[in-house]
């Protein structure tokens, strides 16, 4: 089953503040996998479950139109406010039934949103409305982030941010198993085209004001679980990691710049030419 989360107006604000989307390079990637196997012109791109649309607006200059899809209208409202290209719409559904016919889509994108998705039932709709040789691409990060600073023991930094993902891990969806790249991972093994790519750990580095690095913590499902239930709790848990951080840092002010490296993990595939 699908599991529908981040719909509140609040959490949209907040993914549209906080959520990293891929870097160029991994975009670049999957356009280099989709022009190997399908070739120009990039005409139709769909981006499922889209959320606040920053994955979105990655795709617009390289397709002559780009659709995002979410089930949340409030992600969407979001969406909708930073969307200035021309060719850049949103439509809401549920990944599991696009509303795109048959073979008429070349690239369809989730990023950081299959997890959550009726996966067999995604694949199956994606298998449909892909044209022969368009490709499916599925980008996700893992939590375990990494910060450094000048001067400052990456180790004790780290510890913290050890602790603070450790902290949420109590609150993790049972959906999303142990891991969530086991889920991508079973994907990449159980789809049955030939022309495939898998790539487990590819690291990409941003900086951010540590106020940004903990807004994108908060935004997560696990830590939005744990507001749910006590937030006291979870606003506790918060002030602490912040005084923490900036002790190790040695600064007084959250707009503190910090590198943040993620560990991204992807899967692409390419529909092959049907008889």
């Amino acid at each position: 089953m699908a599991y529908r989360l981040f719909e509140g107006k609040e959490h949209a604000s907040s993914y549209w503040r906080y959520r990293i989307a891929p870097s160029d390079h991994l975009i670049q990637q999957v356009l280099n996998f989709l022009e190997k196997h399908k070739g120009r012109p990039f005409e139709l791109a769909v981006d499922v479950g889209c959320g606040s649309g920053q994955g979105t607006l990655l795709l617009a200059k390289h397709f002559v139109s780009v659709v995002g899809t979410d089930v949340s209208p409030a992600q969407l409202e979001e969406a909708l406010q930073h969307a200035k290209e021309s060719n850049i719409t949103y439509r809401q559904c549920v990944a599991e039934e696009l509303p795109f016919a048959d073979s008429s889509v070349d690239l369809v994108t989730a990023m950081s949103a299959f997890h959550w998705f009726d996966r067999p039932r995604f694949l199956r709709e994606v298998h449909r409305v892909l044209k022969p040789h368009g490709c499916l691409a599925l980008l996700n990060y893992t939590i375990d982030m990494e910060l450094s600073y000048p001067d400052c023991c990456l180790h004790s930094l780290n510890q913290v941010c050890k602790e603070f993902y450790a902290a949420l891990h109590p609150y993790r969806s049972p959906h999303l198993g142990v891991s969530s790249i086991d889920l991508y991972r079973e994907a990449y093994e159980t789809i049955p085209y030939p022309d495939k790519e898998w790539q487990e750990c590819v690291w990409d580095r941003l900086t951010m004001p540590l106020s940004s690095y903990m807004g994108l913590v908060e935004s997560f499902s696990s830590y939005q679980a744990l507001l749910r239930d006590d937030p006291q709790k979870a606003t506790k848990l918060s002030q602490d990691i912040y005084q923490r951080l900036m002790s190790v840092m040695k600064v007084t002010s959250a707009e503190t710049e910090v590198v943040v490296a993620v560990k991204y993990f992807y899967l692409l595939v390419c529909k092959p030419q049907e008889a």
